[in-house]
């Protein structure tokens, strides 16, 4: 779709309220819901548009309507019933999930979606509050190649990569797979790190050495200098990972993947959590490691 599109968004999360903030900056018209009435009315103070009072009434007339909330329950409690986004939409417009749900919800949206006339998106989302604020995201998405094409311009105004992946559910079932590599590389660089700390190496010279060759990743880039330090304030928190490993596991459940490595990190997480780190980062996995910061002596 070219030039002025008429949007909505609901959910004004961490990510939410930046990718909405980048749509209204990208010349759309936005009307905006949050289940904190107070924050919907904060980012319209800040970047124009409306603040609607229901997702039905922030979805009336919108060409398209985006949505970044919790999980599967709060999806459906923001698209059903007579308060909901599908209640408010019009026909031929199209519903764009950014959140991190299962592929079975995605084919479930889809197919209601289709009974009202609407088109259907999964589109989550990679690259965590930092992504979202400065607009390079990268988004996974599963539905119909027709929809992908009218969505993805709009999407571009917070995406640096916008890929359509297959059929309703491929989104859903690509942010599996990307939580998947998340978990095995950060369990790698926490015992990596803590390994050097022990061996009484210069970390911060390692990892800039290392980076440089076959071991560098974003994780590395991004977090290792924050994890020597033993600081967990940076990103996506434990809660949501976890949120998002039992939706991979329940996944591979039913495909019959074998995920001995990302069910171990799981329970790492788990047990981050019981120590008071449920807001903390992923990178806090080192914390189960590396409580005493000091070197062996051989």
């Amino acid at each position: 779709m070219s030039g002025s599109a008429k949007v909505a968004f609901l959910g004004l999360g961490v990510m939410g309220y930046p990718m909405a903030g980048h749509l209204a900056a990208g010349g759309h018209q936005v009307a905006v819901y949050n289940r904190t009435a107070a924050k919907a009315r904060k980012w319209v103070k800040q970047h124009g548009g409306t603040a609607a009072k229901t997702p039905r009434e922030a979805a009336r007339g919108a060409d398209m309507v985006f949505m970044c909330v919790g999980n599967d329950n709060d999806v459906r409690g923001v698209v059903y019933g007579k308060d909901g986004a599908l209640a408010g939409m019009k026909k031929g417009a199209i519903l764009v999930d950014h959140t991190t749900a299962s592929a079975d919800l995605a084919r479930e949206l889809n197919a209601e979606a289709k009974k009202k006339g609407v088109g259907f998106l999964d589109a989550p989302v990679s690259g965590g509050q930092a992504g979202a604020e400065n607009g390079v995201l990268t988004v996974m998405v599963g539905g119909q190649k027709g929809h992908f094409g009218r969505a993805a311009p709009v999407i571009d105004c917070y995406a640096r990569m916008c890929r359509l992946l297959g059929p309703a559910g491929a989104g859903q079932l690509a942010k599996m797979v990307n939580q998947i590599c998340i978990a095995g590389l950060v369990q790698g660089l926490s015992e990596a790190i803590n390994f050097g700390m022990k061996a009484g190496l210069d970390m911060p010279a390692v990892i800039d050495t290392i980076s440089k060759g076959a071991a560098q990743s974003w994780q590395m880039e991004n977090r290792a200098a924050t994890m020597i330090q033993g600081k967990f304030d940076f990103g996506f928190a434990v809660d949501w990972m976890r949120k998002d490993l039992g939706i991979v596991l329940a996944e591979a459940d039913h495909n019959g993947a074998r995920l001995p490595v990302t069910a171990l990190v799981d329970q790492f997480y788990s047990q981050v959590q019981q120590r008071g780190g449920s807001r903390w980062d992923t990178s806090s996995l080192i914390h189960l490691l590396a409580i005493d910061w000091t070197p062996r002596k051989r």
